[in-house]
């Protein structure tokens, strides 16, 4: 088979996708808009403080380590090859900091973003306190 500039087209196409994970998100705003973002923290970096975002959230670590918190879910390590999620709207994101002191980690997140609302909100101390209830165990 040809392709328009009459070089044999490749089959490889019929193999070239692997599904890392799939969801079903809570919900997905009304009007949503699509950011993707690369997030790079240096060694040992805390991350981002707590916060939440206006909708679902898709990632993918690209290299090091993450630890991964959120919401009514146990903290946990991700590393380089791993997809993530989380479903934004209401839950917090307590973590997201490089869990490496001697190297960088980078991720790749896709958001669906309520327009006019920004991609991240802080958390303030005084809801952490009022929503302690919902976290879960975290790691030693």
């Amino acid at each position: 088979m040809l392709n328009t500039n009459n070089r044999p087209r490749s089959d490889t196409w019929k193999t070239a996708i692997t599904t890392l994970q799939e969801a079903m998100p809570p919900f997905i705003p009304e009007g949503a808009h699509v950011t993707t973002a690369l997030v790079e923290f240096p060694p040992g970096d805390p991350g981002s403080p707590p916060h939440r975002h206006s909708g679902p959230v898709f990632g993918y670590m690209l290299e090091g380590e993450m630890r991964f918190e959120i919401e009514g879910e146990p903290e946990r390590v991700l590393r380089a090859g791993e997809p993530f999620w989380e479903p934004g709207g209401d839950v917090i994101h307590y973590q997201d900091g490089n869990n490496r002191t001697d190297s960088r980690s980078r991720f790749l997140i896709t958001m669906l973003c309520v327009p006019g609302q920004p991609m991240l909100t802080l958390v303030d101390e005084a809801e952490l306190a009022q929503r302690q209830h919902l976290r879960a165990p975290r790691l030693s």
